[in-house]
């Protein structure tokens, strides 16, 4: 299995989390299988030789007994679809009925997003202490800038652009693009970094690198952000629900409001596609029926 994911990796572009997405469920596609050998194609060509059509439908009637979210459906299909293309391109026999799998249909789930006194609550509660500054310019980036939390995480001082007012972005698929940095967000960077590197020169750190860091000094991990942003909503009262990809949802639903067009957004966002921008002009929409229901005598 490793020369198909040095084949996503290299030739597809295919980010790392989406590499070990697709890695664990082809070992759970394998286990199920009852395939033990999955270091090489070598090992798995005679496995492959048994599996037919049927066998791959039941796996998939397995999943949906698990009673799995329909997206995780979705890119199991896609992972083993993906291996079954890259067989064929090979040269190695498979079953080619596999590549004829369709998948579950997924309603569009409407993002969450804070609201312009939520962001201000949020900001305003953090103290000038060392963590509490991290947080809060974790926050002003991601509010400011839209980024994903797996691209803010991987953000190296050599990215930020202060003077100019940018940060260059290495989003899905390795695409790089650049951002603009708000003058409040750039304000917390000034503010953060030369204490941040101060920290890793107390801990004994030698790479500097690393924008946001953990308590050892070392690069901060998408799951710690994720812990950082529930324990500061809940001190705020904001809604459960809201993750750390709730500030990009923020971000971009705040800019339509204030009447950026979608292309710019897009750019801003990384999005490959319009349509998957265009779900803010629903958010959008939902927000000035609320405030026309809330405010119109004759609503």
């Amino acid at each position: 299995m490793k020369e198909f994911l040095d084949y996503l990796r290299l030739e597809l572009n295919y980010s790392d989390h989406t590499l070990r997405a697709y890695r664990n469920d082809l070992l759970q596609f394998f286990h199920y299988l009852g395939i033990e050998n999955t270091q090489s194609l070598r090992g798995l060509y005679p496995e492959l030789q048994r599996i037919d059509f049927l066998k791959v439908r039941e796996y998939l009637g397995y999943l949906f007994n698990r009673k799995l979210k329909r997206t995780s459906i979705v890119r199991k299909i896609s992972a083993i679809k993906s291996f079954y293309r890259y067989l064929a391109r090979e040269g190695i026999p498979a079953e080619e009925k596999v590549l004829l799998l369709s998948s579950p249909k997924i309603g569009v789930k409407m993002p969450s997003f804070l609201t312009i006194d939520e962001i201000f609550r949020l900001l305003d509660s953090l103290t000038t202490s060392f963590w509490e500054l991290r947080d809060k310019t974790i926050f002003e980036v991601l509010y400011a800038c839209g980024l994903r939390v797996s691209e803010l995480v991987s953000l190296s001082e050599e990215h930020i652009d202060l003077s100019g007012l940018t940060i260059r972005v290495l989003g899905k698929g390795r695409k790089e693009r650049l951002v603009p940095i708000g003058t409040k967000a750039a304000a917390a960077l000034r503010e953060y970094l030369p204490r941040k590197r101060q920290f890793q020169q107390e801990a004994g750190q030698v790479d500097f690198t690393p924008v946001f860091i953990n308590k050892y000094g070392r690069r901060l991990s998408s799951r710690s952000v994720a812990r950082i942003c529930k324990k500061h909503f809940q001190k705020n009262g904001i809604d459960d629900t809201a993750s750390p990809h709730s500030l990009r949802h923020t971000f971009a639903t705040h800019l339509l409001d204030a009447g950026m067009d979608l292309r710019s957004i897009q750019e801003m966002l990384g999005h490959a596609n319009l349509s998957t921008t265009q779900r803010y002009t629903h958010l959008s929409l939902d927000h000035l029926m609320e405030v026309y229901d809330r405010s119109h005598p004759k609503a």
